[in-house]
């Protein structure tokens, strides 16, 4: 009788090379052995996406977003499959599938898919043979049976929505790190671990640059109560437990400080100062499946004003270019952009019950002259924008401010 099922989804680093592969299947048939059905999501080996993608672009400029998902899918296929084979190896039954074998169904929105179901019937047919099961991550199939993928973390969603689909009592997610820490501890050496943050906290973190998780696996996970268990795949410690929101987390004014250098500034000069102008630029960046963050208008003085706004640096080309299409229509000015920027944030539900919280971030960036150019806030966030050559500073001095580190929290 089994104890349950688990999902544990392991990360690009975690399977990099032939060794790490084989410790994988060790804690996979260690779990099994301990009576549990085991499902595992893998992403590719180490940076093979990064790798494909720069083939991709040494070929043309303007990839097919098609051709991209159809060539990145594969580097999940091959992580897969060389688990199954090292779980053989260890003497326990394993198979693996692809995310269209599993039934994983998403739209057609290319590099950036959205599931629409999961049909787990195949999935269930060999946990009923005793098997490990192991799903390619980051990847679907769509209606009309193109490859798509979930874009960037997507395993993680991959790994969240089938714990719901199959009422997982657990859903594992492994990675190079001992769980969710109040800073990026290559910038902050005492940064201190988090045992437990709420999903809003986390979708937040993960939103503004924590590359732990996927944004979007947190807002699955939250509208769905998936418990997920950030750990690493190196140590059996136990790591960061995300779940939905207690009392006692009311009292921790700020939970992290989130770095993200992935982000450029856009600013159209110039636009007439008109009701509706801003609705029609903003509708037609988002035609073009641009997500924008940070939104600043100027003062309008003279009959025209210049909107500022952030974007993915991804997208930063295709950006520039609806936005010079737009300014001709509207009559609006020039293009300005600016790659060189980092957007530091504070996240924390005590934010609520709390006053006072913006203007000690702000303090903490004056005390080492650091500029603010743009700010955002929500109920449990604020979010600066300054240059990126001041971003680690921005995140030491705010972080110290707030006394998170271990030798003071």
């Amino acid at each position: 009788m089994s104890k349950g099922l688990v999902v544990q989804k392991y990360g690009g680093t975690s399977v990099a090379d032939v060794e790490r592969i084989q410790n994988v299947a060790k804690r996979v048939v260690r779990t099994k052995k301990e009576g549990y059905d085991v499902v595992v999501v893998v992403s590719a080996l180490g940076d093979t996406t990064d790798k494909l993608i720069e083939l991709a672009h040494q070929i043309t400029a303007h990839p097919s977003e098609r051709e991209l998902d159809m060539l990145v899918s594969t580097g999940e296929q091959v992580s897969c499959a060389l688990l199954a084979m090292a779980i053989h190896k260890l003497g326990v039954d394993a198979i693996s599938f692809t995310g269209a074998q599993v039934g994983i169904i998403t739209d057609n929105s290319f590099t950036k898919a959205r599931i629409i179901d999961i049909n787990a019937k195949r999935i269930f047919e060999e946990i009923k043979k005793s098997k490990v099961i192991i799903v390619a991550g980051f990847q679907g199939v769509s209606l009309n049976q193109d490859i798509t993928t979930l874009g960037r973390g997507g395993s993680n969603l991959t790994a969240v929505a089938i714990a719901k689909v199959l009422g997982a009592i657990s859903c594992e997610m492994y990675t190079d790190v001992e769980g969710v820490f109040t800073a990026d501890p290559r910038i902050v050496k005492d940064a201190r671990k988090i045992d437990r943050i709420s999903y809003e906290e986390m979708f937040e973190l993960a939103s503004l640059g924590t590359q732990i998780l996927q944004a979007r696996s947190i807002e699955f996970a939250m509208k769905f109560g998936v418990p997920i268990h950030v750990r690493s795949s190196f140590s059996d410690e136990v790591g960061t437990i995300i779940s939905k929101e207690v009392r006692a987390m009311e009292d921790i004014v700020v939970s992290g400080v989130a770095i993200n250098k992935d982000e450029a500034k856009v600013t159209i000069c110039d636009v007439p100062d008109k009701p509706g102008i801003a609705a029609k630029i903003f509708k037609d960046i988002a035609h073009e499946n641009i997500n924008v963050d940070m939104i600043v208008q100027n003062v309008s003085r003279t009959g025209a004003t210049d909107i500022s706004f952030t974007v993915p640096t991804t997208d930063l080309n295709k950006t520039i270019r609806v936005a010079k299409e737009i300014s001709q229509k509207v009559g609006a000015g020039a293009i300005a952009s600016d790659k060189e920027i980092a957007k530091i944030s504070i996240v924390g539900i005590g934010m609520r019950s709390h006053s006072g919280v913006a203007a000690n971030m702000f303090e903490a960036l004056a005390e080492k002259d650091i500029n603010i150019e743009m700010i955002s806030t929500s109920e449990i966030k604020i979010s600066c924008v300054v240059k990126k050559d001041n971003g680690a500073a921005a995140v030491k001095a705010i972080h110290e401010k707030f006394a998170l580190s271990k030798k003071k929290g």
